[in-house]
């Protein structure tokens, strides 16, 4: 398979095996929306890490596959390659990007889907669709502007120029940098230490976050304000504040 999904430690790994450069095809794409989907409803996930393996994390689409494509096939497609990267988005748990070699085109865009990015010290991402005379198709032009700001994320679009690590790191493309040895582990690690917190809070706070974004301040509060109500209604939300009152903070064990 070209997409795979392992568990380990109610951690699920979305590994892309694609060799050479881990390339977006179709079936690729398609694999990647039924593992985010599989990841959003199994209960032994309660963590996800999207991870290309040791070299690259995904250096772009199948170019080769994309020429073949007319306008009419592109309209046809377009609408499911960004589902496929919008279930990765909205998978209802913390997403990490373990983040190695190159995330390019649609790997850069993949990464973008995560909550939080952890880039090899060698990584170069970048969204270099213009010199194809394109733009960025999935999901690129809306999450980079809303993670980085739109004057960076212009420059990034509009040059098609690859941004190393440490510059990834500055304007707020990635939020770790690490020695490639580590960019798993240390991805595992969050990922792990997440998995042992409330479910369905951590699910609250993503959805909250993310929906806010989305529209006008008020509207974002009454998101937060219907799920932070919501949560007194949770046995965890009971653990939590029982564990506080009678141990002290951080000491609480979750379901």
């Amino acid at each position: 398979m070209t997409v795979t999904l392992e568990v380990r430690d109610n951690v699920g790994t979305i590994r892309l095996d694609r060799p050479p450069m881990n390339a977006l095809d179709v079936a690729v794409q398609d694999r990647l929306r039924e593992l985010a989907d599989e990841a959003a409803r199994r209960d032994d996930v309660r963590a996800v890490i999207l991870y290309g393996g040791e070299k690259v994390f995904a250096a772009g689409a199948d170019i080769k596959e994309m020429q073949a494509m007319d306008h009419t096939a592109m309209v046809k497609r377009s609408k499911g390659l960004q589902d496929s990267f919008t279930a990765v988005a909205r998978i209802p748990k913390p997403v990490v990007a373990a983040v190695t070699g190159y995330a390019l085109g649609g790997g850069c865009e993949l990464a973008l889907c995560a909550d939080f990015r952890i880039a090899a010290d060698t990584a170069k991402l970048g969204q270099p669709e213009i010199l194809l005379g394109l733009i960025p198709g999935a999901g690129g032009t809306q999450r980079l502007a809303r993670l980085i700001g739109p004057s960076k994320a212009k420059d990034l679009i509009f040059t098609g120029r690859q941004v190393k690590a440490d510059e990834a790191l500055t304007i707020g493309l990635v939020d770790r940098v690490v020695p490639a040895a580590e960019v798993y582990e240390q991805a595992h690690a969050w990922a792990a230490r997440l998995a042992k917190g409330p479910a369905l809070a951590l699910r609250a706070a993503k959805e909250s976050v993310d929906a806010g974004l989305e529209t006008d301040i008020d509207t974002g509060l009454t998101i937060e304000r219907t799920w932070f109500a919501g949560l007194f209604a949770t046995e965890d939300r009971e653990r939590g504040m029982r564990s506080f009152v009678e141990e002290g903070p951080g000491k609480a064990t979750f379901l």
